[in-house]
């Protein structure tokens, strides 16, 4: 791949990591969003645009640059087929979230029952699939670039679909460090995307205090867990009801 092309999916993955689209860049550039697409698939960005749109994320240029050279090695997604792995394996999969989560080895082994071969068989697996890099006693670091995710539709958002998702709604929700809203409400399609650029923002914001919170003492932090659901619909019941046409 040409450092322009790299440069530019790191310009990408930055955009997507702070919840920007493609209509944001283009009301910046005063370009349509097809211009825009253009400009990234034909990689001919000019150094000025490159600039704006980088401020429009508080980055220098040189930052980016950075961002692109350290993300070379990184993966941001596994393959399907390593997902299947993990998903067919529990433990694999609890460790990689326990280590997602900024846990160390002597807290994982202490909360979960493992020996330590056991545990350390398992972390030489997430450093065969290039989550972790493995070092001398039983230390790791979480090596995967900053904006990895889980594939879309994959086995393991799958898995947190059929299994995760339900135990999560069934609660009251009437704690003071809990909340479930649900509103209803016809919406324009310029108001529905202007909801989901919050919502994304939203998400955007538990990760940097994820990130944050993460040097912090295992004992400060307790696991929690945001879900955020917007799309256009109609209650099938009331749709039984509509006039045909």
């Amino acid at each position: 791949m040409s450092q322009v092309a790299e440069l530019l999916q790191a310009l990408k993955r930055e955009l997507r990591a702070k919840g920007i689209t493609y209509r944001e860049v283009a009301e910046l550039l005063d370009l349509s969003e097809n211009s825009v697409k253009r400009l990234f698939a034909e990689r001919s960005f000019s150094i000025a645009r490159l600039e704006k749109v980088c401020d429009l994320i508080d980055l220098e240029l040189s930052d980016l640059v950075q961002i692109m050279v350290e993300g070379r090695e990184r993966i941001t997604m596994l393959a399907e087929d390593q997902e299947r792995e993990m998903v067919g394996n529990t433990k694999l999969l609890l460790v990689a979230i326990c280590i997602f989560n900024h846990w160390q080895f002597e807290q994982i082994l202490a909360d979960y029952r493992f020996t330590e071969t056991e545990l350390t068989q398992l972390l030489a697996k997430l450093d065969r699939l290039r989550i972790i890099e493995l070092l001398p006693l039983n230390r790791f670091k979480l090596v995967v670039d900053k904006n990895f995710t889980w594939r879309t539709n994959g086995p393991i958002q799958r898995f947190f679909q059929k299994y995760a998702q339900p135990e999560f709604l069934d609660a009251k929700f009437l704690r003071e460090d809990e909340a479930l809203i649900f509103t209803n409400g016809y919406l324009s399609e310029n108001s529905r995307l202007t909801m989901l650029r919050q919502l994304k923002r939203v998400s955007v914001e538990f990760n940097r205090l994820h990130e944050e919170d993460g040097s912090l003492p295992l004992s400060q932090r307790q696991g929690t867990s945001l879900m955020l659901a917007f799309r256009p619909w109609d209650f099938s019941v009331f749709n039984k009801l509509k006039r045909d046409g």
